[in-house]
């Protein structure tokens, strides 16, 4: 038990070389890497709630002369939505990544995917804020890999757009990163926090800082720096869009949560430097405009995409609140929205499998040769809107309460005018499935997806369900990570 989180994140590392070098069954080692995993972030997630905070010393050398890794309960959830999503998605992709990858590739893309779960698991465990560059790194490029294996061409240019950007990204946090290192001689996040507060006012720490806050946005995809993200979720192939959709974005956002709160802390960030004044117009704006331009769409994948970028500014907008109120409702709906996305994505895969396109006008009539594919999909729809007993209900309403706290009725007459927007872009999906004739109905060939592609799928859906009636998971170990990281 006390090697836990280590273990999170070698488990993959080490099955990924073995991936790569194997010609035959590298799917079952994924799989067997994405269960192991999840059993890990499960069982560290309960040690975690009776302990609170676990440090590990690699090599037994403590901190800041060795490095540390920490998890606390905002960790531990976080390495619970990967490692579950990875594992759903292992179990799911096995006959979609036979068909949109190339048969002498598949070794490579699954020995992509366990790296980029481990650069995902040691972001979050790591104590030492060079590491969190070195695996957003990591997770980076095997990400980059992944969208590129695609057959199709624009899968190139969507990986190559996404890699500009990403560059951009890190190269602005190793800036800040080495602007922290020269200012204070440490990298250990714990101790960065101790030193930081007597040089805080000085220009070297306000330009670390605002390097960091433009890097990671780009990771975020925070409005405007999205422009990656609809491409990249569009073209990419569908498992590798299910597992960005829902923990990618998640992630990162961790980070920013991470050195808001814990590194600069947030007297400092929301006292001194006003970013509220930036970040809640910003997320705002996200949900309004993303909003209105899912609703032009063409495109299920792309209407998801400008879904995920309004639904991002639901989750800075709890963050800008600054209140405990907005940061559980934040970390809520960064939990529940990747379980959201997660199980619209997988749905949306199986539709890629059968009919092989995800533009609206080609699955017209879908919803009678599929009904179990688009039930999920209505479900899943209905979570985004943020209908009452499904999960993203729940999440919303936390932010409206956070924002009536602190008298910002506009904040919550704007998340209620975007859901009604969000219910105008999944009728169009709805009306198109079930109310309209066309190919995807007329074909014999289109039917249901195998029972194995059904069962990650409903898992979500089921789980969407299940936490919008019963709150006492995410709900509890939001408030206890919102509370310790707003705490002096």
């Amino acid at each position: 038990m006390e090697h836990l989180p280590v273990l999170q994140v070698v488990i993959p590392l080490v099955l990924a070389p073995f991936c790569f070098v194997m010609a035959r069954h590298t799917w079952l080692v994924a799989l067997a890497g994405s269960v192991l995993s999840l059993v890990c972030s499960v069982l560290l997630l309960i040690q975690l709630l009776a302990v609170g905070t676990v440090d590990y010393f690699v090599g037994g050398w403590p901190p800041p002369w060795g490095i540390e890794l920490r998890i606390d309960l905002l960790g531990g959830f976080v390495l619970l939505l990967v490692s579950l999503i990875a594992a759903l998605v292992v179990t799911w992709a096995h006959d979609t990544v036979e068909s949109e990858i190339r048969d002498d590739q598949i070794n490579l893309f699954w020995c992509m995917f366990l790296l980029c779960l481990t650069g995902s698991f040691g972001i979050v465990v790591t104590g030492d804020v060079f590491n969190v560059f070195v695996f957003l790194e990591i997770t980076s490029l095997s990400t980059y890999t992944m969208i590129a294996l695609g057959r199709d061409r624009r899968a190139l240019m969507a990986s190559f757009r996404y890699l500009v950007m990403g560059t951009v990204g890190a190269t602005f946090i190793l800036i800040a990163v080495g602007l922290l290192y020269m200012m204070t001689g440490t990298l250990n996040m714990a101790d960065l926090a101790v030193r930081l507060p007597a040089i805080q006012d000085t220009t070297t720490v306000r330009a670390a800082f605002a390097f960091f806050t433009v890097g990671v946005s780009l990771k975020i995809a925070l409005f405007p720096l999205h422009q990656w993200l609809p491409n990249a979720y569009t073209y990419a192939p569908s498992a590798v869009t299910v597992f960005l959709a829902a923990t990618s974005t998640k992630v990162s956002l961790y980070v920013l949560l991470r050195f808001f709160f814990t590194v600069f802390g947030a007297d400092y960030v929301f006292g001194d430097l006003h970013v509220d004044y930036v970040l809640l117009p910003l997320s705002i704006v996200a949900i309004f405009v993303a909003s209105i331009i899912a609703v032009y769409q063409e495109d299920l994948k792309r209407i998801l995409a400008y879904s995920s970028v309004a639904q991002i500014g639901y989750m800075t907008l709890g963050i800008s609140l600054a209140n405990a109120q907005g940061l559980t409702a934040a970390i809520v709906h960064m939990f529940n929205h990747g379980l959201i996305k997660g199980g619209l994505f997988l749905a949306v895969g199986g539709l890629c499998l059968r009919i092989g396109s995800t533009r609206l006008s080609d699955l017209r009539g879908a919803g009678r040769t599929m009904p179990w594919t688009m039930g999920a999909i209505v479900i899943g729809g209905c979570a985004l809107i943020g209908v009452p007993l499904t999960a993203g209900f729940v999440s919303k309403w936390y932010l409206v309460i956070a924002a009536l706290e602190k008298d910002m009725w506009y904040v919550a007459v704007a998340i209620f005018t975007a859901s009604i927007i969000a219910a105008a872009y999944v009728w169009r999906v709805i009306e198109h499935l079930y109310f309209q004739q066309g190919y995807a109905e007329a074909s014999t060939l289109r039917s249901e997806v195998p029972l194995y592609m059904l069962l990650p799928t409903w898992l979500l859906i089921a789980m969407l369900i299940w936490l919008g009636i019963d709150t006492d998971l995410t709900v509890g170990i939001a408030e206890r990570a919102a509370q310790s990281l707003v705490a002096p």
